[in-house]
């Protein structure tokens, strides 16, 4: 049906304008690639992935806003996927429709249950598709709940087997970064795995991944976490502001979202706590 001689174009800029014009208290699409039929035309697909543990009642209804506004967008067929990762053995949602005075509308999409894959575990091992080696990750992610000592063993062996596999190296790359953030562990698990990652790297010829490259991962990580608690901190501050004063500026609110200092930021939140008005609080902003 696809044509895979043609690589996937990913596009993110559309996939904001669509969730982004979605009300929906989820706005958010994994992931929106352009792609090509065999036969040439050019068609959309919309991956949704659900992890939650608990039971979403309105995911079909997401799957449709967003398939109906990207049509409405930009007028090209959609594909609409649902990737569910959850432990509910029953719970496969395939469509959405309603019926109103003789009027109807319904979506019909296909789903993956990862759960299902549990019982194909022996094809997934043998698989050189990096799908699979996401898909056994998050597998002994959920069995390894509770039992960090089993999932550090689960996780060194997935990225033992990135190498095994002759893998490419920026997809090695990849792929460890997403092993990484999906198999959390204890500092000193972390610590030990990556003490066989170095007796590993000493051992081959070709190292799996390099400490530059690891110190880079890492420092990512960091980076990741400050911006979260940096957009935290500003979404502290506007909520404030507005159960206390009312709708928000528009230039108090960009004047908030340029402050990148967490500090800052905290002192913000105290006056935001005491200020009677904007006006007040813009003058606090311009010292």
């Amino acid at each position: 049906m696809i044509d895979w001689t043609k690589t996937p174009e990913s596009l993110e800029k559309e996939l904001k304008r669509i969730t982004a014009s979605a009300k929906t208290k989820k706005r958010f699409a994994d992931k929106l690639y352009k792609v090509w039929l065999l036969r040439g035309e050019e068609v959309w697909i919309l991956i949704h992935i659900e992890i939650q543990s608990q039971y979403e009642e309105n995911f079909p209804q997401r799957m449709y806003i967003y398939n109906y506004r990207a049509f409405d967008l930009y007028q090209k067929p959609v594909i609409s996927l649902a990737i569910l990762g959850d432990e509910r053995v029953n719970w496969r949602p395939d469509s959405y429709n309603y019926t109103i005075a003789g009027c109807e509308v319904s979506l019909k999409f296909p789903t993956v249950k990862l759960l299902d894959y549990e019982e194909s575990w022996s094809e997934l091992e043998a698989s050189s598709n990096p799908f699979a080696i996401i898909v056994m990750a998050h597998l002994k992610t959920k069995a390894t709940t509770g039992k960090l000592p089993q999932r550090e063993q689960w996780k060194w062996k997935l990225i033992r087997g990135l190498y095994e596999k002759e893998f490419e190296r920026e997809q090695i790359i990849k792929l460890f970064e997403i092993i990484d953030n999906m198999m959390t562990l204890s500092p000193e698990l972390q610590s030990s795995l990556e003490s066989k990652i170095k007796q590993f790297e000493e051992e081959r010829t070709m190292p799996l991944m390099s400490n530059m490259e690891l110190r880079g991962i890492e420092r990512g990580k960091e980076i990741g976490k400050e911006i979260g608690a940096l957009e935290n901190a500003r979404n502290y501050v506007k909520t404030v502001l507005k159960m206390r004063l009312g709708d928000i500026p528009i230039e108090i609110e960009q004047a908030v979202d340029k402050i990148s200092v967490l500090s800052i930021l905290d002192e913000l939140l105290k006056s935001a706590l005491t200020v009677n008005s904007f006006d007040e609080l813009h003058q606090l902003l311009e010292q």
